[in-house]
């Protein structure tokens, strides 16, 4: 494989960041993730790093070097994600179990498949235009689907945030699945949250990423949504990748995999910590710190193959 990928994930002027992104890659397979996290002290945080945590850990046991069935992964990877955070909740004894958006891509073989939970979203885009979209799963997507406000509407209308469908929830998620895409020289994929997309229509976007490479246009379409999200701004947070053919001549920073072990990884994957200032009073202590990271741990390991 052969492509350049760029994450970032700012917290905006929120108390904290309840975004969670990750990327990794084998010889043969790239997997991205982006979740957007929701609930109340902490616990945001929590749902989207369990689920971005999942998702990254699953793919490094069963990508070896490749995916025996990228589709059947994703849904299980995300279902499974989807219980680790009901378990977490019931460990902790939570009135209200904590919940997060999720979307994440796979790569291999020259193609790309997809699933997403929630109004985290993919834009897969070629040649200076949005091929596709994953759809979001909220209410307001629900009055575009029956013709009563247009597209352009959506990020501006009130229930923007109000969602359907989230890992976390009561009843099983409805994971929406891709069809196999076949990439092209050229063809970037993003896979972002509402703090981005919420400011910033399809076309700011795709022009955005027609004015630089990736590891210069994404930070650029970022430093665009906070300035005309400002003090309302939401976390925003981006993985994004570019395609080559595998013979094609690419710049020096892009990543080829060909000359990797069949059993080796580069991961990216978020940590979770101390990730707001002790000024905002979202501080957590040490032992705050280590007790969820061993929840988290513990909420995976009991739903891991």
């Amino acid at each position: 494989m052969k492509f350049t990928i760029y994450q970032e994930t700012r917290q905006g002027p929120r108390k904290s960041n309840q975004d969670r992104v990750a990327y990794v890659y084998s010889r043969d397979a790239l997997c991205m993730v982006v979740a957007d996290g929701m609930g109340g002290h902490l616990h945001g945080e929590v749902a989207a790093q369990i689920a971005t945590q999942f998702i990254a850990e699953a793919f490094q046991r069963e990508a070896q070097p490749r995916l025996a069935d990228p589709v059947r992964f994703l849904l299980d990877a995300i279902t499974n994600a989807h219980h680790a955070i009901i378990d977490y909740a019931n460990v902790r004894n939570l009135l209200e179990t904590p919940r997060t958006t999720c979307v994440a891509c796979i790569v291999q073989d020259g193609a790309a498949y997809w699933a997403h939970v929630g109004d985290s979203r993919l834009y897969f885009v070629r040649e200076g235009r949005i091929e596709t979209q994953t759809k979001d799963h909220s209410r307001v997507q629900l009055l575009v689907d029956a013709g009563r406000i247009r597209e352009e509407a959506v990020a501006a209308h009130p229930d923007r945030n109000k969602i359907f469908n989230c890992l976390g929830q009561m009843n099983p998620p409805r994971v929406d699945l891709s069809r196999r895409t076949m990439l092209k020289h050229g063809d970037i994929i993003l896979i972002c949250t509402d703090g981005l997309w919420g400011p910033l229509t399809g076309r700011n976007i795709v022009e955005g990423l027609l004015r630089a490479e990736i590891m210069t246009a994404v930070p650029q379409l970022l430093d665009q949504a906070e300035m005309r999200a400002g003090k309302d701004g939401d976390n925003a947070s981006v993985v994004a990748m570019t395609w080559a053919e595998e013979d094609d001549a690419v710049a020096s920073d892009w990543i080829s995999t060909q000359t990797m072990r069949p059993d080796d990884f580069k991961s990216t994957i978020e940590q979770f910590g101390r990730t707001v200032p002790p000024t905002t009073g979202g501080y957590l202590s040490d032992d705050e710190i280590e007790r969820a990271i061993e929840e988290i741990r513990t909420a995976i390991r009991k739903h891991t193959k």
